[in-house]
């Protein structure tokens, strides 16, 4: 059969990403929405497999390929057959590899950082303390200090000046690909670009991902270099033509082309401008509408695209919204996003906490209701004792049944200390330390309290059924997301709402600039945050997307969206 448009796109990039490694030469490897960057990724794993799996593991040596998340490197792992001479890592599980085994020169470095210094200063100095990475979090121990995740790059980076290590880097690791480039802290890329790019004996770099995706703030976003080939990758495996068509008119520098042509889809934009009302003042929600008026634009949104064919169920479609804020208030667990610094800690499932909850406890409770004891037990995992004798049965049934009680009407602290008197579940070792560190900690003292245990203890004060809440919509049982939370994902149907309420976002004005002569150098940065996320959510549909703005959007915001959508694709809700 002959290739299809996306195929033959797919194949040209890929086959300059084998020359590329053939001949020695880094590359960035720019893959738009629904490309296929993981698979450009693994068929370039394997071309190097294949090519250096018999000489490199004689001289100690292996390939790198670094990670954004641990579900990026397992999922890579597991499609390589997890093959010895691929490293795989997070960013800075990679970075510790690296430095770990610099002991003295660590020791140094940590002493210098001014973030450190109060702490070994009470701890009487750093000593002879062995430097590890073992704990996520900041601590000083008696024989060891364990490093802050915020830690291991700047001291990645310092030791990067000296030539000996990066000497090593090179033969320890002649080829180094870094997947989701456009994410990997920002400084991290500049000391890669300083001492390696382009110098003699350097590593090859492969850089794979899209600065047109960067949604985290810490990234690099494009990366730019004269030593490093620039490879397009003008396919999509994903959407249908008419979203792929809004896709190449946002962004006619990198024109995707389809895997099947005939399919059909559509791509909508629905304006409120017609509601004559007052729109909100508060300085992030400027131009909105009022919360009620919102949910009657979405409800008409959702009524309209039902009767023309839309089945907005969890398995077809996602209604996208811009924060977790305006997300929790609609799915139940509004006060969670103001109890961590980071949303990604709860949402990801990365704070030990909710990944208990979620993954372990909560599953075992609906087991334990649904009187299924063996997959109560199952949920429970290795923490779970032998059941000897009648009174331990009675101990698990009374104890559980607390749980239950308790989890319908107490807080996260009520479920946490009803675990940690009856021990049935145990709590996980990683929560029972942190519990006792916020119990030690003395609030008298004058002190400020450690972010991570203030966490902690606001996360506490939460009604557990927020944790429930948060469950539900982490199973994928909600339509709702968030559009920093789909980078990566793919539904048939996507309905993106788009407002205000975060003072980082402001849509309005970004499409404005799209259509300027010049964006304004001051204003680079919030257009290509803006810009980026809008293009992420206008990415995950196979066959249908609509995009709800219940902002005011002005005439030549109006303009830059008809040219992207078509004017036949805009309509005015009748608020």
């Amino acid at each position: 059969m002959p290739e299809t448009p996306a195929e033959e796109a797919s194949r040209i990039a890929l086959e300059r990403v084998y020359a590329a490694l053939a001949e020695g030469r880094s590359f960035r490897l720019e893959a738009g929405a629904g490309a296929g960057k993981t698979y450009s990724l693994i068929k370039a794993l394997e071309y190097l497999i294949g090519k250096h799996r018999r000489e490199m593991p004689r001289r100690g040596q292996q390939i790198a390929c670094i990670t954004y998340t641990n579900v990026a490197r397992d999922e890579i792992e597991a499609r390589i057959d997890r093959h010895p001479i691929i490293y795989c890592d997070t960013n800075h599980g990679f970075c510790w590899s690296l430095i770990g085994g610099f002991q003295r020169q660590l020791r140094e470095l940590v002493a210098a950082m001014p973030v450190w210094q109060e702490r070994l200063e009470e701890a009487g100095g750093i000593g002879n303390r062995t430097i590890d990475y073992s704990l996520g979090h900041r601590s000083v121990r008696d024989t060891a200090i364990s490093l802050g995740h915020d830690d291991v790059l700047p001291l990645t980076i310092s030791l990067m000046e000296q030539p000996k290590f990066r000497r090593l880097i090179a033969q320890r690791f002649p080829v180094i690909l870094i997947d989701e480039y456009q994410d990997t802290d920002a400084a991290w890329v500049e000391a890669i670009k300083q001492h390696f790019l382009g110098v003699e004996g350097s590593p090859l770099f492969g850089f794979f991902g899209d600065h047109w995706q960067k949604v985290y703030g810490t990234g690099c976003g494009e990366l730019a270099h004269e030593a490093v080939e620039e490879i397009g990758k003008g396919a999509n495996f994903r959407s249908v033509q008419p979203v792929v068509d809004v896709l190449n008119m946002m962004r006619p520098a990198l024109p995707q082309f389809v895997e099947k042509p005939e399919l059909p889809g559509e791509a909508r934009v629905f304006l409120t401008n017609g509601w004559a009302g007052q729109r909100r003042t508060e300085a992030h929600w400027r131009g909105d509408l009022p919360a009620e008026v919102a949910s009657q634009a979405l409800e008409m949104t959702r009524a309209q695209l039902e009767a023309d064919g839309w089945t907005i169920t969890p398995q077809h479609t996602k209604i996208l919204m811009l924060t977790h804020r305006v997300l929790a208030t609609e799915q139940g667990y509004a006060s969670l996003p103001g109890v961590f610094r980071f949303n990604d800690a709860f949402t990801n499932k990365e704070n030990p906490y909710i990944s208990f909850f979620v993954d372990v406890l909560e599953p075992a409770c609906d087991a334990y209701v649904a009187r299924q004891f063996g997959r109560m037990f199952e949920a429970l995992g290795g923490s779970v004792p032998h059941l000897r004798r009648p009174a331990d049965k009675a101990g698990w049934a009374n104890a559980m049944a607390a749980l239950v009680a308790i989890r319908a009407t107490g807080t996260v602290g009520d479920v946490i200390d009803h675990l940690a008197a009856t021990r049935r579940p145990r709590l996980p070792d990683v929560i029972s330390d942190r519990e006792r560190e916020l119990a030690a900690f003395d609030r008298d003292a004058g002190e400020q309290m450690p972010a991570l245990l203030a966490e902690i203890e606001n996360l506490r004060a939460i009604s557990y059924s927020e944790i429930q809440a948060l469950r539900r919509y982490l199973d994928g049982s909600s339509p709702f997301e968030t559009k920093h939370g789909v980078k990566g994902a793919e539904f048939e149907n996507v309905l993106v709402i788009v407002g205000r309420g975060w003072n980082m976002y402001n849509f309005n004005e970004m499409l404005e600039l799209a259509s300027a002569p010049a964006i304004p150098a001051g204003r680079r940065g919030a257009y290509e945050r803006n810009r980026n996320l809008f293009y992420v959510a206008c990415s995950r549909p196979k066959r249908r997307l609509a995009v709800l703005f219940t902002q005011l959007v002005s005439d030549a915001a109006q303009g830059t969206l008809t040219a992207w959508f078509g004017i036949d694709n805009i309509e005015t809700l009748p608020l």
